[in-house]
């Protein structure tokens, strides 16, 4: 069993994820590490907020460096010398985006390269491929995110082909499986000279031993189905009779609005397997977690947190706070005296409205640490919520100050 449930308050649960590079505790929120690094902070920064796993973009990572250089060098994990859990989405979010650039068949999805214009196939094999070549922890189906909004017909012809692409995802990583990069979680990471293979993780030895594999690595399904309950019971029934290590609620926080999103969320969680690890993807807003935790999510990532930071927004217990507002110029008051982060508790918000109107870079890098750890003890609270069956007079009371300045 890689995914143990310990508490329930309401439909909100505790658990505790396995993976080959160690465990994740849940509800878990996921900083995002695109390009194989989390924007503006060093691997200890974001271990020291509580981080327990990272999330890398299959996209970026595939046209540069690559995932065949990646895997050269010993592995994602190896390459940013980060020791934790990683998860790779699939790519297919970011392919559909493209647009102009892209032309989509039942093969798969060919784009050309936002960098320099090279032709690209981004298929559910090749997609699997480059996750396996990263050494991801957790590997997402490739799936086509369905546009919002998208007609009845629109969305479950969309949800169909991200089914078959997701039987397909499934025979291509179970090919793969059984010849992973392995490091043991306890083992540390080193670096490795390409030009040897001593030293080098297992898959690059050519070496598979089992007694190497901590945990198995994992293959979430993506349930689909836009604003449709019928479409998103049909795929949920479909993902569950392929079988997957967990399931992603995708296709929402993509323009509906957080009233429509918690109408899904009231229905979605509910129709996936209890036992399996729900993961909500690109969500979100400090509320917008909340009020999907209290929906029965276990897992969640978006980029809000550091994107914010480096645009000179903070999150806090009492809102949102702009720091280049000319209100903060002498406020010697930190964002959060209460915390452990230094970001958060050493520095008074005149120093901080300083450094973003000044474009200092130790701006970002100190908004982006303390958003990243005010996001990190938010969910410590909301796993403590839980574990003590308080999660409703916790939100209830973490919502109200949290919206009390715009009242």
């Amino acid at each position: 069993m890689t995914f143990t449930l310990h508490h329930t308050s309401g439909k909100a649960r505790t658990g505790t994820l396995q993976t080959p590079h160690g465990e994740i505790r849940t509800p878990a929120f996921m900083p995002v590490g695109t390009c194989a690094t989390v924007k503006a902070l060093t691997n200890d920064m974001v271990k020291e907020t509580g981080a327990d796993i990272i999330l890398g973009n299959t996209y970026h990572l595939m046209l540069r460096p690559g995932a065949e250089r990646v895997a050269k060098l010993g592995g994602l994990h190896a390459f940013m010398q980060w020791d934790k859990p990683i998860l790779t989405d699939s790519g297919g979010f970011q392919v559909m985006s493209l647009s102009g650039l892209r032309k989509m068949s039942e093969k798969g999805v060919e784009f050309q390269s936002h960098i320099d214009g090279s032709k690209h196939m981004l298929s559910p094999e090749r997609s699997m491929e480059i996750q396996h070549l990263l050494g991801s922890d957790i590997t997402m189906i490739f799936d086509e995110c369905t546009p919002f909004p998208a007609t009845h017909d629109e969305a479950r012809q969309s949800m169909e082909l991200s089914l078959r692409w997701a039987e397909r995802s499934q025979a291509a990583f179970t090919a793969l499986k059984g010849n992973r990069i392995v490091i043991p979680a306890k083992a540390g990471i080193q670096s490795n000279n390409p030009a040897t293979t001593e030293g080098l993780d297992p898959r690059l030895r050519g070496d598979n031993k089992e007694e190497n594999v901590n945990a198995p690595y994992l293959l979430f399904g993506i349930m689909q189905g836009g604003m449709y309950e019928d479409l998103r019971k049909i795929s949920a029934d479909a993902l569950t009779g392929i079988g997957f290590d967990g399931y992603a609620i995708g296709g929402l926080a993509v323009g509906e609005g957080q009233k429509e999103m918690f109408r899904m969320l009231d229905i979605a969680p509910d129709m996936l397997p209890a036992d399996k690890p729900r993961y909500l993807m690109g969500v979100g807003k400090p509320d917008d977690i909340v009020g999907a935790v209290l929906r029965g999510v276990d897992m969640f990532d978006c980029v809000l947190p550091t994107r914010s930071g480096r645009n000179g927004q903070a999150f806090t217990w009492n809102g949102p706070v702009n720091i280049r507002n000319a209100k903060y110029a002498e406020d010697t008051t930190p964002l959060d005296a209460e915390s452990h982060c230094p970001a958060s508790g050493l520095y008074s918000k005149a120093y901080l409205h300083h450094l973003v109107k000044s474009q200092e870079i130790l701006g970002s890098i100190l908004l982006t640490w303390h958003n990243i750890s005010f996001y990190q003890r938010l969910m410590q609270s909301l796993r403590d919520a839980i574990t003590e069956d308080r999660l409703a007079e916790h939100a209830t009371q973490f919502l109200a100050r949290y919206h009390a300045n715009k009242r």
